[in-house]
């Protein structure tokens, strides 16, 4: 997974969220969820690591903007 970049954190209410879960469609409920409460960068790809267990996602959010569910 690429570097978390200054820009992703640059001001107040920007955060990374670097998820695991045990299987896809765990985690791709829970960036579902995420997209209802804030303005999220969306459905990331899912990614297994040779050696480690689960599935990892990353999603930069916007937690002062709304999400679908709140427009």
């Amino acid at each position: 997974m690429e570097q978390i970049d200054e820009r992703h954190i640059a001001e107040p209410g920007l955060v990374v969220l670097d998820i695991t879960g045990s299987d896809e469609d765990t985690v791709t409920a829970v960036m579902k969820c995420l997209e209802q409460v804030w303005a999220t960068s969306g459905l990331a790809p899912l990614r297994r690591t040779p050696g480690e267990p689960g599935v990892q996602a990353r999603v930069y959010a916007d937690v002062l903007r709304p999400g679908a569910a709140q427009l």
